[in-house]
């Protein structure tokens, strides 16, 4: 390409150089065209030359690259064939394969149909059989009826109904050797536990109302508490918030509210005001301002003593104040601070018994109804209550889920829960914890001795150990032993399902036998 690029310059400076020849002297240029001419010829030659050697070489390329390509097509080629022939080869292989699996297949068809044949001619044999043998079955029950003057269906009906009973009876015992086996296996140490527990504790017992009386030497202090017009009474009512009743009771004032606090409060300061004698608006707040900070002092103070016995230490100041505020609370009749301490021993005590941490479960014992003494009154139960009061003053976790778990109101988490709601049960369930209501343990007595009248074949029923056991008389002649020992267990079934009682309730059945005679 050079050697043609050189070409086309000489070639063009010649022609520039005749242009301009005519511009110039005759003579001078003349000479330049010749050099010029001559120097064209001699680039022109070489341009030749080079143009010829440029393509032998481009050919020499051409035939090398052409012999390349050719083998290497060559190669591919040979490649293709050689794969083309595995392949060839491999699917004559599997046809060669499953021309066997064809063969075996049909082989296997032809049994199976042989087979075939055969089962449906053993199920025509078999239907054959079954059908003499219906036969012969039918002969046989009509031969029975005849002999035993019963049809099938009553036959039928009578071994039932004997082997209802036999397998009744013999449920029953096997019922009542198991629970036998379970009290004398599982509730051995249960029992021990409980039982040394109650002996080791003694507990007092205090009844608290919602009135207060507040006895007088004379009635003509009433007068003087009431004041004109009712000021001094009406002052000392706002100043305690309790309702104070002057009635036609000798020598008694009446003091009525829902809060023991307020009440003692209201008690101690008619005390002093009468003890003092002078009765008047400004001297009543006075005394009642005065008697609250000591109620105060005197809650905190009881509510130390307490956990000081009870061996509890860390506990914050005000868990300490409700503590002592449960002095003025009671529950069913039963004074929840004694209830409370009762509760806390119990569970240290059976906590040891069961190698557990007897300080934490006296923790939980003494704080598992600070619920009951809020000072606002909610509509959450005390249980749940106590729990996040429990929660807010950093008790730990298994002491807060005890509290909020002795009355299943959450799910218990650790072992210290069962404890703590045993241990309540056992203070509430004490005779002579709590009062009942007359008429409703009246009612309960009545409701034992009907379901058990109810019965056929009961004569008598006494509710007795003020409803602790059920004794049941029933007639020897249309009752058995047997059906006495069901009869037991069927009457503690239904008392178990009916009716709501603390404890439990033994039922005893009693059969007897009299023979009478009289001598003249």
């Amino acid at each position: 390409m050079e050697t043609y690029l050189s070409y086309i310059l000489a070639l063009i400076a010649l022609v520039i150089g005749i242009v301009l020849g005519g511009f110039l002297k005759k003579g001078k240029h003349t000479r330049l065209l010749e050099s010029a001419q001559k120097e064209v010829d001699e680039m022109k030659q070489k341009a030749q030359l080079d143009a010829e050697a440029t393509k032998k070489e481009k050919m020499l390329q051409a035939k090398e690259h052409f012999i390349e390509l050719k083998s290497k097509h060559e190669s591919e080629k040979h490649q293709r064939e050689k794969r083309i022939s595995e392949i060839e080869s491999k699917v004559r292989h599997l046809q060669s394969v499953a021309q066997k699996e064809v063969a075996k297949n049909t082989e296997l068809q032809r049994k199976l149909e042989q087979q075939s044949d055969k089962l449906e001619i053993g199920q025509k044999k078999i239907a054959v059989k079954e059908q003499e043998l219906e036969d012969k079955i039918q002969i046989q029950i009509s031969k029975l009826e005849a002999l035993s003057s019963l049809s099938a269906e009553e036959a039928k009906a009578e071994i039932i109904e004997s082997l209802k009973e036999k397998a009744k009876t013999e449920a029953m015992a096997f019922v009542q050797n198991s629970v036998e086996e379970a009290k004398l296996t599982a509730q051995q140490e249960a029992k021990k536990i409980i039982i040394n527990t109650i002996q080791r504790i003694g507990t007092e017992e205090a009844i608290d109302n919602c009135v207060s009386v507040f006895n007088l030497d004379s009635d003509d202090i009433k007068g003087r508490i009431i004041g004109r017009e009712g000021r001094n009474i009406r002052t000392l009512e706002a100043e305690t918030g309790v309702e104070i009743i002057v009635d036609d009771t000798p020598e008694a004032i009446i003091l009525s509210c829902f809060d023991p606090v307020r009440r003692e409060i209201a008690q101690l300061s008619l005390h002093r005001l009468v003890s003092d004698g002078r009765i008047h608006p400004a001297r009543i707040e006075e005394v009642v301002q005065k008697i609250s900070r000591q109620i105060e002092n005197e809650i905190i103070e009881i509510g130390k003593r307490t956990v000081i016995d009870l061996g509890i230490h860390g506990l914050h100041p005000e868990l300490v104040r409700i503590v002592g505020r449960m002095k003025y609370r009671s529950s069913y009749g039963q004074n929840l601070l004694q209830h409370s301490r009762e509760v806390a021993k119990l569970c240290g005590v059976m906590a040891s018994e069961l190698g557990l941490n007897p300080k934490l479960a006296k923790r939980a014992g003494l704080l598992h109804d600070i619920g009951k003494v809020p000072e606002e009154e909610a509509e959450t139960p005390h249980a749940l209550l106590g729990m996040e009061l429990a929660e807010k003053y950093g008790e730990k976790a298994d002491v807060c889920n005890a509290i909020g778990a002795h009355h299943d109101e959450i799910e218990m988490n650790s072992l210290l829960a069962p404890i703590v709601q045993v241990c309540d049960a056992i203070s509430g369930a004490r005779p002579g914890a709590r009062r009942q209501v007359l008429d409703s343990y009246v009612q309960r007595l009545k409701d034992l001795e009907k379901i058990a009248l109810d019965f056929s074949g009961v004569n008598k029923a006494y509710a007795i150990q003020a409803g602790r056991e059920l004794r049941v008389f029933v007639e020897s002649e249309s009752v058995s032993d047997d059906q006495a020992a069901r009869l037991s267990f069927e009457i503690s079934q239904k008392i178990q399902t009916d009716i709501t009682y603390p404890g439990q309730v033994k039922v005893t059945v009693i059969r007897e036998t009299r023979a009478v005679n009289v001598a003249k």
